[in-house]
């Protein structure tokens, strides 16, 4: 099959027509990956907080960092995938990763999805879009470095404003409108109060702050060495830092806040396809092709790949689906840059 570069014809619907029939999950491919990821993460962390050999450490706390970043990125497709499509999938995922790592999927159900709106995406609305590339440089270096502060972030949330917000209703209001997303936009706040109250929220919610408590506690009462403590901060800032160069990348932030067009929001968002084989690693479980996953949200992660093939085989070589498009991580980070140094005064 192959399609033209109508201007008629919208880039989702011939994404849709091409790519309809990948839509559906595999539950044994989810299972599968997350036992696998799961299983390294933690035997990773093992040998990084045991290791007598100081290179021994570094070894396995850079695997444990890679392993977790992609346990940690399967929040992703918890937004989209439901609950029915792999059961009991939710459950697992925070059981072996989400709580224990401080980052339950409350932190990204229900906001990621506004995301996604088409009246939102881009705006002072959207929670993940900051105007990057209209902002000085310096910026960028704040929006990098302050990753490094997302354990001390984590810990305050689930350590201390848990507690207090059942106690304190104001404290409550405020961990949720603004400590309860996973967001890069300053000035948003939720406002589904209503979710902070069922079940699945509260049994997160709860998990971490006495997972949190737990920890803490043993490691101040010297049961727990503090190498175990502080191998798990450096770790998880490692983790998030590099979600976050990932995340520079992921779009080219160069809206000024009004509403876009379903085609400028798709050239605003990125690809890196193969050839490039480095994404395994910094974009892993699917947002290597963020663009696309922007055009067809339902679409599991591990039919990515699939339906972005058909698409380069059937659009003609100068379709718009290939201006989405970067070869890898730094020269995507280097056109960035060139974009904030132009939009200077």
């Amino acid at each position: 099959m192959t399609l033209t570069a109508d201007t008629e014809v919208s880039l989702a619907r011939q994404a849709n027509d091409l790519a309809r029939d990948l839509t559906r999950a595999s539950p044994r491919i989810y299972w599968t990956d997350l036992a696998a990821t799961a299983a390294v993460t933690w035997l990773s962390f093992f040998v990084a907080v045991t290791a007598a050999s100081t290179a021994w450490t570094l070894v396995a706390g850079a695997v444990c960092v890679l392993a977790l970043y992609r346990g940690i990125s399967f929040i992703h497709e918890l937004t989209h995938l439901r609950r029915d499509d792999v059961p009991g999938f939710h459950f697992a995922w925070n059981a072996l990763i989400g709580v224990p790592w401080l980052t339950p999927s409350l932190l990204y159900e229900g906001v990621h999805v506004l995301h996604h709106a088409k009246d939102r995406y881009g705006t002072a609305r959207d929670p993940e879009y900051h105007p990057l590339a209209r902002r000085p440089l310096y910026e960028l270096a704040v929006f990098l470095g302050i990753a490094f502060l997302a354990p001390v972030g984590t810990l305050l949330r689930f350590g201390v404003l848990a507690p207090l917000g059942f106690a304190i209703p104001a404290v409550r209001r405020f961990a949720i409108a603004k400590a309860s997303g996973m967001v890069i936009n300053p000035h948003f706040s939720r406002e589904d109060f209503d979710r902070a109250v069922s079940p699945a929220w509260l049994a997160q919610e709860i998990g971490a702050w006495l997972w949190c408590w737990a920890v803490v506690g043993l490691t101040v009462a010297g049961v727990l060495p503090v190498r175990v403590l502080a191998t798990a901060v450096a770790i998880f800032a490692l983790m998030t830092f590099l979600n976050q160069v990932r995340t520079a990348v992921a779009h080219r932030w160069d809206n000024d806040g009004e509403v876009m067009a379903p085609l400028d929001q798709f050239l605003d968002s990125v690809n890196v396809p193969p050839p490039a084989l480095l994404p395994f690693l910094w974009a892993p479980v699917g947002l290597r092709y963020h663009a696309l996953h922007h055009l067809m949200p339902r679409l599991p992660y591990h039919n990515l790949g699939h339906a972005h093939r058909r698409l380069v085989e059937a659009l003609p070589p100068d379709h718009d689906y290939r201006r989405a498009e970067e070869p890898e991580l730094i020269p995507a980070l280097g056109r960035l840059i060139g974009r904030m140094r132009r939009s200077l005064p």
